[in-house]
């Protein structure tokens, strides 16, 4: 699978529901959810997100790590 429409993947995989983030990231190709997954680890420890957008990204590798 590939990102259709990344506005839609993204608030998905930046949901405040792990379900919602687990199946965006799941829907995707082992290569895509590793890109994905490398994304949010920079996002979550990156100065140059915001607040919020950090916190999504860790709660989103929090979801996706208790698969």
């Amino acid at each position: 699978m590939s990102i259709d429409d990344p506005e839609v993947f993204w608030a998905d995989a930046l949901s405040a529901d792990p379900e919602r983030v687990r199946t965006a990231v799941n829907a995707l190709s082992p290569k895509e959810r590793e890109s994905v997954i490398a994304h949010l680890r920079s996002m979550a420890t990156r100065d140059d997100w915001t607040p919020a957008q950090r916190a999504n990204a860790w709660a989103a590798l929090v979801a996706l790590s208790e698969t």
